[in-house]
């Protein structure tokens, strides 16, 4: 037997794949690669991290199973015999009721996503077909089941045996009409540290772009007591975006602040970590420029593969929640800088001292890039929307890295003052009048290509700065 090449089809519903198997035979039967993770996410299979593998055995010709659209994604193969598949999109939007067919034996497999409808009905007796998922079954996981009758008249399935000659089901016979069928909504996409300045971000670019998703603060789910949050939430959503944190970082130089800084930003992420991998959850974890020291020459960018070095305690504690978050199979680790958002932030002080005639004195031997919490926000949606490749991204702001002297410098000028009124100062004569401070990063600069390389939208700095001025209640005080 001549085995045929590994090969990933799409179909006429999106995100349903069709798979072609290498199947080795001789005289003593055959064998084939029925999942290997490594070559079928290079074919273009999603690495969709399948927890629970089922088998259906079905001993009569004509035996008929569906349709049904599970919250999750399954990939099916034919261990022996042969089936006809028919796979229907039940998901709201303009594909639901869209019908594929086709016959699959064990040269053949088929990725069906969460809320594509499927069904089977075998054309070999003993018929047996395998199938990986990747969230486990629980009766509250059934309850958010889609089904659709094998008869429906719009959909009209070609069965190869008639309906009236197949075995199915009861329950089967029973399921509804499509003009009657609820669409499945996508999974939501939970959001921790709903109320921070990212939060709120994440929170309005999911409800512009009507992306399911729920939000949790921090009286609804408090990182630093893993025994209260509410982890039945995690079964069955899309993803977890962290953007909780400990984020004083003077404070966190503190005895008090210390503990709540590693708390929050260590032993909370690996607790977090920990349940996302029992539920099978993706998790994108936000982190920092501060995991770096700050040491390489201006002129140069971090890249995210050099080693993380951090000199504060908020950095270390920082690291070693990329730490936790990486053991998650599917993880997106986002590393940002000098985030500004619609709270308290360096730009809005800035606009503000300008409006009111102070003439503050900002270091200027500090190099990086600002971050618009919007445009994070966007990234991060973007990076589990699309299915980004796991692991680590630098995003900010594009453009020439720049001191905090030239960005005050920026928004005085844009507010129609005179620059010249903001006083240059080094940060080691910040620091002398302002016992406590926290070690800053001298070069916060991060390296874009994995941005870019991800097809992540990259704003120039300057015009950005220009833009987010002019909208005021961003600069209120």
């Amino acid at each position: 037997m001549v085995a045929a090449e590994l090969s990933v089809t799409g179909t006429e519903i999106p995100g349903l794949l069709m798979v072609q198997l290498p199947v080795h035979g001789d005289e003593r039967g055959w064998f084939k690669e029925n999942w290997q993770r490594e070559k079928m996410v290079a074919a273009g299979l999603p690495d969709f991290g399948p927890v629970q593998n089922n088998i259906s055995f079905n001993a009569a010709v004509g035996t008929t199973r569906g349709i049904h659209a599970e919250p999750w994604d399954k990939y099916i193969s034919v261990a022996t015999g042969k089936i006809f598949g028919a796979w229907v999109d039940l998901r709201a939007g303009a594909g639901f009721g869209t019908l594929v067919t086709a016959q699959i034996s064990p040269g053949q497999a088929v990725f069906v996503p969460r809320g594509v409808g499927n069904a089977f009905q075998t054309l070999e007796p003993d018929t047996a077909y395998t199938y990986l998922v990747n969230d486990h079954w629980s009766a509250r996981a059934q309850e958010q089941y889609t089904f659709l009758n094998l008869a429906d008249p719009t959909v009209a399935v070609p069965w190869p045996i008639g309906l009236d000659q197949a075995v199915l089901s009861d329950k089967d016979r029973a399921h509804p009409a499509l003009e009657t069928v609820t669409p499945m909504d996508p999974a939501p996409i939970i959001i921790l540290g709903a109320n921070g300045q990212l939060g709120r971000a994440l929170i309005s670019h999911c409800q512009d772009h009507a992306i399911p998703h729920l939000g949790f603060d921090r009286t609804s789910w408090d990182l630093t007591a893993p025994h209260a949050w509410p982890t039945p939430a995690l079964q069955g959503a899309r993803a977890v975006i962290n953007a909780a944190a400990h984020t004083q970082v003077d404070d966190a130089e503190t005895p008090e602040g210390r503990p709540q800084a590693w708390a929050a930003n260590a032993t909370a992420v690996t607790a977090l970590a920990a349940a996302c991998r029992a539920a099978g959850v993706p998790l994108a974890h936000v982190s920092t420029d501060y995991v770096f020291d700050g040491t390489l020459p201006v002129d140069q960018a971090y890249s995210t593969d050099a080693p993380v070095s951090p000199v504060s305690v908020y950095g270390q504690s920082k690291a070693a929640g990329e730490a936790a978050a990486a053991t998650v199979p599917r993880h997106w680790i986002v590393r940002t800088s000098w985030v500004i958002g619609d709270g308290h932030n360096f730009v809005a002080t800035m606009a503000r001292l300008a409006a009111t005639g102070v003439d503050p004195t900002v270091v200027d031997d500090q190099h990086g890039r600002l971050t618009f919490t919007p445009d994070l926000a966007q990234a991060l949606i973007h990076l589990i929307t699309t299915e980004a490749p796991t692991g680590t991204y630098h995003y900010t702001c594009d453009g020439p890295a720049v001191t905090w002297h030239q960005i005050a410098q920026w928004v005085y000028s844009d507010a129609g003052h005179d620059p010249a009124r903001i006083t240059p100062i080094s940060t080691a004569e910040y620091t002398a009048t302002r016992p406590g401070q926290a070690p800053r990063p001298t070069n916060s600069t991060l390296d874009l290509t994995s941005a870019r390389d991800a097809g992540l939208a990259l704003s120039d700095l300057r015009s950005r700065l220009t833009a987010w001025l002019d909208s005021s209640p961003h600069t209120s005080s």
